[in-house]
């Protein structure tokens, strides 16, 4: 490869290391050129690119894109999966994938933020529901204690009406 193509390669690599949410790592030996493009069209519409990486072009772009720990899961043939928004969302569509196309494609391993993942935390990735659902359990969770809050509190003012409109009614007549 010429010089100025390797040096676009690794720019374009680091951005789109730098942008992703979560990279998965995978093997793509023995899947014939239809079922790569097939793959590839599967990814891209749920937003996640899928490349076949020389390993040397993807350490110098790791280094670049400050992502030293991707050089611990790319060894040898290697394809990654650059997930952009939702991280559980990119390893349940790759992974479901591989299953529905009955594929050879085995995961290597991930790197979600800046912590490696083996590959069997990748697949774990995908019995978790999707994002809004734990937001929505995260609120649910910090509401309670608010809610206890409110009605610990306001037991006593309750029983201090009570009292008052009871004495009330005793005073009119």
């Amino acid at each position: 490869m010429i010089r100025e193509k390797k040096a676009q390669i690794v720019n374009n690599l680091a951005d789109s290391l730098s942008r992703s949410t979560i990279i998965i790592a995978t093997n793509y030996q023995g899947l014939l050129a239809k079922q790569m493009a097939e793959l590839r069209n599967a990814l891209a519409k749920a937003g996640i690119e899928y490349h076949v990486v020389k390993n040397t072009l993807v350490y110098r772009a790791a280094d670049q894109a400050g992502k030293p720990q991707l050089k611990n899961i790319v060894e040898g043939p290697v394809a990654l999966a650059f997930g952009y928004d939702d991280a559980v969302n990119a390893a349940k569509t790759l992974n479901q994938y591989i299953k529905s196309a009955a594929l050879s494609l085995q995961i290597r391993g991930g790197l979600l933020g800046d912590r490696v993942l083996l590959p069997e935390e990748v697949v774990s990735l995908t019995n978790l529901p999707p994002r809004e659902v734990l937001i929505a359990k995260l609120i649910g969770q910090l509401q309670a204690p608010i809610g206890t809050l409110h009605n610990i509190l306001g037991i006593p003012l309750q029983g201090l009406l009570n009292v008052l409109q009871n004495r009330a009614q005793t005073i009119n007549k």
